[in-house]
């Protein structure tokens, strides 16, 4: 098994697990040395693959959402949470929902709207209306669909190897990590990295499983440092910072000593992916993603 996996996020269906390794193994090297750190060897990362799971399967009467369809009021309010923080951030390129944010109607219109608002933003650059919906739906179905959420889950878990001791996730792939870890995967991870996360989001946060308590969420079993990585444009990261959602007060958190302190072993850091801000490889030769990293193989 791998000393570090990485748990990928939305729209990789037609992808494959060796097919992306090869791009993510090269980026988590290049974040490594990047931050002057002991480069890994490449074999050392591993990629936990759930992207088919999604894949349409016309055979069994199967087939993929489209935009419009499957409107239901989890894609409506997340696109418009998305898409009235791309206005604020992108004021340039994305028009402000105005009074749509306040309508209560369950619309494909809604959604479509706040998808074609989004695709003009540094979020969404290259990406369109329709990738913007699956990345809607898959979140929806993962968090919703005990079918879905059960596979895609088991998959991860059963690539997060006894002897990983590095797990990273990206997008709805944090969320993912996040269950896993907290559900017993891989006991001898100690450190967890999350880029691009949409845990904070309360769609998401209230959702989760084990579910928070207090307004706190649970701590993933055997963790002791945790870095949340973003970029400040990234709107599937709407909440940038998890620190004060993840944090000491529940029994199972441990606390890092720290220059003779006890602080939170959960840390909130900021990237510049430029304008593809959600981008995984950027996101992963980013030096402090390599550093993130590095800390977890030689600590």
């Amino acid at each position: 098994m791998a000393s570090v996996v990485i748990v990928h996020g939305i729209g990789r269906q037609f992808s494959g697990p060796e097919l992306l390794r090869g791009p993510v193994a090269d980026a988590v090297c290049d974040g490594v040395k990047l931050a002057g750190e002991p480069v890994p060897d490449a074999q050392e990362v591993g990629v936990a693959f759930y992207g088919d799971v999604f894949r349409a399967q016309p055979d069994k009467g199967g087939t993929a959402h489209g935009a419009g369809e499957g409107d239901e009021d989890f894609e409506r309010q997340l696109a418009l949470l998305w898409w009235s923080k791309a206005a604020a951030l992108d004021q340039r390129n994305v028009q402000p929902p105005g009074d749509i944010v306040g309508a209560k109607a369950r619309t494909p219109k809604t959604v479509k709207a706040a998808l074609r608002a989004l695709s003009m933003s540094r979020f969404a650059t290259r990406l369109t209306e329709p990738v913007l919906f699956r990345l809607l739906s898959q979140l929806r179905d993962y968090l919703t669909d005990d079918d879905t959420g059960g596979q895609v889950l088991a998959r991860v878990r059963d690539d997060i190897g006894d002897d990983t001791r590095v797990v990273v996730g990206h997008s709805l792939g944090s969320v993912i990590a996040y269950e896993a870890l907290c559900a017993g995967a891989g006991p001898s991870v100690r450190t967890f990295v999350t880029l691009g996360s949409p845990l904070g989001i309360p769609l998401v946060f209230n959702r989760l499983t084990p579910a928070p308590r207090n307004g706190i969420g649970a701590w993933p079993h055997d963790v002791t440092r945790w870095t949340n990585i973003c970029d400040p444009y990234d709107v599937v990261a709407l909440q940038e910072k998890l620190r004060g959602l993840f944090r000491t007060g529940q029994k199972d958190v441990r606390e890092v000593p720290l220059d003779g302190d006890c602080v939170s072993p959960l840390k909130d850091c900021k990237v510049d992916n430029g304008w593809r801000a959600h981008d995984l490889i950027r996101y992963l030769t980013a030096s402090v993603t390599g550093r993130a990293i590095s800390e977890g193989l030689t600590s």
